[in-house]
C-alpha cells in the first residue's frame, strides 16, 4: 500500500502541470467548482509554505557558508532578471494599471517549490536548486516590497508595510514552524516528507483554480496582451537563468537549477498579496503565470532529462574505459 501511495504521489508531482491545466479549464467553464477556494488562498500558501519548511533543517543552510558565490550570483539572477523583464514587459505592451500591477508581483516574487521538483526531473544540481529557493524566500520578505513599490507605483500606490507583514505571515512564519516541526518531531516530519511534494501540487492546484474562478469572465474577455506578456516574461527567464549559469561558467546540473530558479516563479505568492492588497483583476497574472509555468517547466525539464549532463558524460566515459580494460586480452610481456 506504501508502494502504491508513494508511486501515485511521485505520478502526481511529475504530472502537475497536466493537473493544473485540466482544474483551470474546469475552473473557466464551471467557476462554481473552484470559487469557494479563493478566500483561502492565504492559509493555503501558508501550509505549503509550512510543508517546505519540515523538508530543511537548520545545517542544510551551511551550502549558504560553504558555497556563497553561487549564491549571491543565484539571487542576483533572481532578482534582477525576472522583476526588470516584468517592468519592461508591462511597457512594452501597454498593459492596463492592475494587469500590470499583477505582472509585477510575480516578477518581484522569489522562486517558486515547483523549481525543485523541475530540477529533480531535468537531472539538475537539486541541493543548490532547495537552498536558492529558501535563501531567496527569505531574502524576499525585505526585496519584494521594495521591488513592487519602486517598479510598481508607477502605476497603482504601493504600501510597502502592508506588503511586508503579508508576506511575513504567508511565508517566513510558516517556514520557520516547519523547520520547527523537523526539528522536535523528526519521526512524524521524515514520515510526511514523502507526500508533501504532492500535497504542495494538490494545493497550488486548488489555488490556482480558484484564483481563474473568481476572475473567469475577465480572463475569458482579456486581450492576448496579457497571456503573451505571461509567456514571454516566463520563456525569457528560463533562457536568462540557464544563459546566466553559463557565462558565469556553472556546471551543467547547476546551470539547469538556475533556469528553473530563475523562470519558475512563487506566482500562487504573488497572486495571494495581489488580492490581498489590490483587486481580483490584478490576481490574474499569478493565476496565468502557474498554469503557463508548469507547463513549460514540464517540458523544459523533460527535454533536460534526456540530454546527459557533463557528470554524466565522463562517469559513462570512465565505465566504458574500465570495461575495455576488463575485456582486453593479457599482456605477453617480453614480446
Amino acid at each position: 500500500m506504501t508502494i502504491f501511495l508513494q508511486r501515485a504521489a511521485n505520478a502526481l508531482t511529475r504530472y502537475m502541470g497536466v493537473l493544473i491545466l485540466t482544474c483551470s479549464a474546469l475552473a473557466l467553464w464551471k467557476p462554481e467548482l473552484f470559487s469557494w477556494v479563493a478566500p483561502h488562498v492565504t492559509p493555503l500558501l501558508g501550509c505549503i509554505m509550512f510543508g517546505m519548511g519540515m523538508t530543511l533543517r537548520l545545517k542544510d543552510f551551511s551550502l549558504v557558508f560553504s558555497q556563497p558565490r553561487g549564491l549571491l550570483l543565484g539571487l542576483l539572477a533572481q532578482f534582477v532578471c525576472m522583476p526588470l523583464l516584468a517592468f519592461a514587459l508591462c511597457h512594452l505592451f501597454a498593459l492596463p494599471p492592475d494587469l500590470a500591477m499583477g505582472v509585477i508581483l510575480v516578477g518581484t516574487a522569489p522562486g517558486g517549490t515547483a523549481s525543485n521538483v523541475l530540477t529533480f526531473i531535468a537531472r539538475g544540481d537539486v541541493p543548490y536548486s532547495v537552498a536558492l529557493t529558501s535563501v531567496a524566500t527569505i531574502v524576499a520578505l525585505a526585496l519584494m516590497p521594495v521591488l513592487t513599490w519602486l517598479l510598481g507605483g508607477v502605476w497603482v500606490p504601493v504600501n510597502m508595510g502592508a506588503l511586508f507583514i503579508s508576506i511575513l505571515k504567508i511565508v517566513v512564519i510558516p517556514v520557520i514552524l516547519g523547520i520547527a516541526a523537523h526539528r522536535y518531531c523528526g519521526r512524524l516530519a521524515e514520515r510526511a516528507i514523502p507526500f508533501l511534494p504532492p500535497a504542495s501540487a494538490l494545493t497550488i492546484t486548488l489555488v490556482v483554480a480558484g484564483i481563474m474562478a473568481i476572475n473567469a469572465r475577465s480572463i475569458l474577455e482579456a486581450s492576448a496582451d496579457i497571456f503573451l506578456v505571461v509567456v514571454c516574461h516566463n520563456l525569457l527567464g528560463l533562457a536568462f537563468g540557464y544563459a546566466v549559469g553559463r557565462i558565469w561558467k556553472f556546471d551543467e546540473p547547476r546551470c539547469r537549477a538556475l533556469c528553473f530558479e530563475v523562470g519558475t516563479q512563487n506566482s500562487g505568492l504573488a497572486t495571494a498579496l495581489a488580492l490581498a492588497h489590490f483587486s481580483p483583476v490584478s490576481a490574474i497574472a499569478g493565476a496565468l503565470f502557474s498554469v503557463w509555468q508548469n507547463i513549460s517547466g514540464a517540458l523544459v525539464s523533460n527535454y533536460f532529462h534526456g540530454k546527459k549532463t557533463g557528470t554524466d558524460q565522463i562517469a559513462e566515459a570512465r565505465s566504458k574505459v574500465a570495461a575495455s580494460a576488463r575485456s582486453a586480452p593479457p599482456r605477453a610481456d617480453g614480446l
